[in-house]
């Protein structure tokens, strides 16, 4: 049953003036924060909106304090809130908002540590609050969260536009009548899971709303200060989305952004990518807003918050051709930069190749529309050059399309992806920045496939030095292959075998790992994708074919900017 069937006979007056927190969790300390937790900002908004909820958000993440501890520890955008002194936080927040009915928390895999203390003291704050955890780390854990966070009352998976009104209804529905009463009455159907560790939980089932364009804009003025006066919001509007060497993520841009802010225009993806995680946004279905609806929130953001550059990081912008079209006699007015996210073979357009090699484009190309509209920069998941990774990636059926194209770099030949190419060549064409991100280790990779790779970032620089740009736009940095749970790599089972052996990680009977303290110990070990994992005996997690000193002394030559010395390997 879809969660829009649930909620609809809760009405305003069901939850208007009750008190409903959601707490965004810290990720990337060494990172200034650039991208407004969109998550608990929609559902704060719809909350309030459309249900008189009094609800406020608490970011976690919009806080990098510069003091001697930051400069101790090598953290020059400083550090995130201590564990006191967010306890401090959630105290005068509850105090001045009123004890909150409902605590959301949210965060992706990598946030547990900070879900396990932060339920902790909240449960020791305000004892009788309502407490789910939604977001990426529920929704691949679920009910297994139970084990690692007792203090929570439920869980909630994937989309939560509908399904927080249930969960709010639910906090009222126990505050009013208790725990039994509430159970026996048959109030908390259908996502009432049973007791579990001895006390009653609820695993909720989020889905996408059936119309985006139905759904308030998120709204950033609910993290424009925290009860202490310090500015989140422009915390994050000063820090370019993409670009800037302070934002600390995997992009380069040749130009500069003053003022920026986000939001996703699309949900989804319909490609099966092993390396990727959907679970908590769309997964394989794909939705996208309206033309109409996304230039409408480009101009509230123009006029309410004053930026210069829109940042749409869709997992995949550019699947529908039609909607592009729309948007471009809406947006080109408005003469506001953006860039977003989309595929190389959608970039590069091609629509036939013919047996001399001549190639012929789709007219007019994705590319051509979104530069019209506004569109200066793009990120590429590029993630391999090598054809033998790219297919162990599940990514080769759109980037192997086009077949290969023989290209010099530095006196030796390479067989590139023809759709990498031309998916550079066309945006740069049209005034678009491409920025490919890129990764290393994988299942199968060899040290050729690694040099492959290495080979087409030097042929960007070089092409990219061949119409005036800089070296430095090129990102020249490759994450290390890290099995994430609920992507298709975690469940391959070469990685399973090394996860068990090295982990000590238990699977069940479908292949999903058993929530226990190996399995909790692993997560808490999940950082950055840049960080070389280590097995039982201290040596470098390396799922790739090459050996352990191979793999490490190319992950030193990366790490230090010295791609040439890969190639040189």
């Amino acid at each position: 049953m879809h969660p829009s069937e649930v909620i609809k006979d809760i009405k305003y007056n069901d939850l208007k003036g009750m008190n409903a927190v959601f707490v965004n969790m810290p990720i990337r300390e060494s990172a200034a924060p650039n991208t407004t937790p969109q998550g608990p900002l929609l559902l704060a908004t719809n909350l309030r909106d459309n249900y008189g909820v009094n609800a406020s958000v608490i970011d976690l993440n919009g806080y990098r304090i510069r003091d001697g501890i930051s400069e101790q520890r090598g953290l020059p955008n400083g550090r995130h809130l201590s564990e006191r002194e967010t306890y401090r936080l959630f105290e005068k927040h509850f105090k001045t908002y009123g004890a909150p009915d409902l605590v959301g928390l949210s965060g992706i895999i990598t946030t547990l540590g900070w879900q396990e203390k932060t339920a902790k003291m909240i449960q020791d704050i305000s004892p009788d609050t309502f407490l789910v955890s939604g977001g990426g780390l529920a929704t691949e854990l679920r009910e297994g969260l139970f084990n690692y966070i007792p203090e929570l009352n439920g869980v909630a998976s994937a989309e939560g536009d509908d399904v927080i009104v249930k969960i709010a209804y639910d906090a009222i529905t126990v505050r009013e009548k208790g725990w039994e009463r509430a159970i026996s009455g048959g109030n908390l159907s259908p996502y009432y899971f049973g007791k579990f560790g001895g006390l009653p939980r609820l695993v909720y089932g989020g889905a996408g709303p059936l119309n985006l364009d139905a759904v308030p804009f998120a709204d950033l003025t609910l993290i424009e200060r925290d009860v202490n006066g310090v500015p989140i919001l422009e915390n994050y509007i000063d820090v370019a989305v993409w670009g800037d060497k302070k934002t600390g993520n995997s992009s380069a841009a040749p130009f500069t952004v003053d003022r920026s802010t986000t939001f996703v225009s699309s949900r989804g993806c319909p490609h099966p990518c092993d390396f990727c995680y959907k679970g908590m946004q769309g997964g394989s279905s794909y939705d996208v807003r309206s033309a109409e609806n996304v230039a409408e929130e480009f101009i509230l953001h123009k006029e309410k918050y004053g930026v210069d550059f829109i940042g749409m990081p869709d997992d995949n912008f550019a699947v529908k051709r039609k909607r592009i079209e729309e948007l471009v006699p809406l947006l080109k007015p408005l003469n506001v930069k953006w860039g977003t996210h989309m595929r190389l073979d959608e970039a590069a357009d091609i629509k036939n190749v013919s047996g001399d090699g001549q190639i012929t484009f789709e007219n007019p190309r994705r590319v051509d529309m979104m530069a019209e509209a506004g569109c200066v920069y793009v990120g590429f998941g590029a993630e391999s050059a090598s054809p033998r990774v790219l297919e162990s990636m599940k990514k080769g059926g759109f980037i192997l399309k086009n077949g290969l194209e023989e290209i010099n770099v530095d006196g030796k030949n390479y067989s590139f992806p023809r759709s990498m190419i031309y998916g550079i060549k066309n945006s740069e064409e049209v005034g678009i920045h491409a920025n490919c991100t890129w990764i290393m280790g994988y299942p199968g990779e060899r040290l050729e496939d690694l040099k492959q790779s290495i080979a087409f970032i030097k042929w960007q620089e070089d092409f990219y030095n061949s119409v005036g740009k800089p070296s430095s736009s090129v990102n020249k940095g490759l994450f290390t292959a890290t099995a994430y749970p609920g992507t298709g790599m975690f469940s391959r089972p070469e990685v399973m075998s090394k996860l068990s052996e090295n982990f000590g990680i238990n699977f069940d009977a479908e292949g999903k790992p058993i929530c226990n303290e190996n399995f909790r110990q692993y997560i808490l070990g999940l950082e950055d994708a840049t960080k070389v994992l280590v097995d039982k005996n201290g040596n470098p997690l390396n799922y790739s074919e090459m050996d352990d000193e191979t793999f490490l002394k190319a992950r030193g030559h990366i790490n230090n900017g010295d791609l040439e010395k890969v190639l040189a390997m």
